[in-house]
């Protein structure tokens, strides 16, 4: 959760279910290969459910876990304080 990917996911996934190649369009940058192991840090973690389909082509859904969502909230609001005090941070 504390990584910059993790965070972008959790805040991703605050609106609702994604599946992962809408996920990634919405996490702009980051690679498939680093998304996928941060949904399974965040999954081993209790924040993200993962739910597959047995179809084909493969489908996977995200959503977050109540827990999942308090974090998202958590850092939703850190990071818009950030982005609303930024300007006043680096005026020093």
């Amino acid at each position: 959760m504390t990584s910059s990917w993790g965070t972008l996911a959790l805040i991703a996934l605050l609106p609702g279910t994604l599946r992962f190649s809408d996920l990634r369009r919405k996490v702009a940058g980051v690679s498939e290969r680093m998304l996928s192991q941060t949904l399974k840090q965040l999954e081993g973690d209790g924040l993200v459910r993962r739910r597959s389909f047995p179809v084909v082509p493969p489908r996977v859904e995200y959503a977050l876990t109540e827990q999942g969502k308090q974090a998202a909230l958590l850092v939703q609001a850190l990071a818009d304080w950030i982005e609303d005090t930024l300007p006043e941070l680096t005026r020093g």
